[in-house]
């Protein structure tokens, strides 16, 4: 027999983290960062085929202090990326980044002095969206994603230590072994 036995109906019992998270979720402002041929589907995702009213993010940002989360579409160039920098730190916190497409992720085909190899190199990425060009589909179901990764975080010390947690496993974990189809390693 628990406390939610002895309450009454209507009571909803929840920690201020989950419920913070779930405020945070539910009010995400983009702002995109259109660059190549990924800013068409990224479009294409606000159009009425694919709606994304749906997640609370009807609202696109023309101004950086507005928004919470980038979306950065396509190959960022050398030229380009202060730029984008400059609207990465004027955003509002906590702020995300989704880098869509595989040039924003890495650099893609075009792997020469011009075209940085990798958002980021430039502002810290939570969600990779692969693909040339990701669908509508992709990107919505990158920003799901997105939505329990900030259901899911901690406030305040919580965060910190949180984070310095997922740092230490990552650090932890062994490098990849490559077995060729005959059983030994390469």
């Amino acid at each position: 027999m628990g406390l939610e036995e002895k309450l009454p109906n209507g009571v909803l019992l929840t920690s201020v983290e989950k419920a913070a998270g779930w405020a945070r979720a539910r009010s995400v402002w983009p702002a995109t960062f259109g660059l190549a041929c990924c800013a068409i589907e990224l479009f294409q995702t606000g159009g009425p085929r694919h709606d994304l009213a749906r997640f609370g993010m009807e609202r696109a940002s023309n101004t950086p202090r507005q928004a919470d989360l980038m979306i950065v579409a396509g190959r960022l160039s050398q030229k380009m990326a202060p730029v984008l920098r400059q609207i990465y730190d004027q955003m509002s916190d906590p702020k995300w980044v989704i880098s869509m497409g595989v040039c924003a992720s890495s650099g893609g085909m075009f792997n020469n002095y011009a075209i940085v190899q990798g958002v980021d190199h430039i502002v810290p990425v939570d969600i990779y969206l692969p693909g040339c060009p990701p669908r509508p589909e992709m990107l919505m179901d990158s920003i799901v994603k997105l939505h329990d990764k900030i259901i899911n975080m901690k406030l305040g010390k919580n965060r910190d230590r949180q984070i310095t947690e997922l740092e230490n496993a990552r650090l932890g974990l062994s490098p990849l072994q490559v077995i060729s189809p005959g059983g030994s390693q390469l």
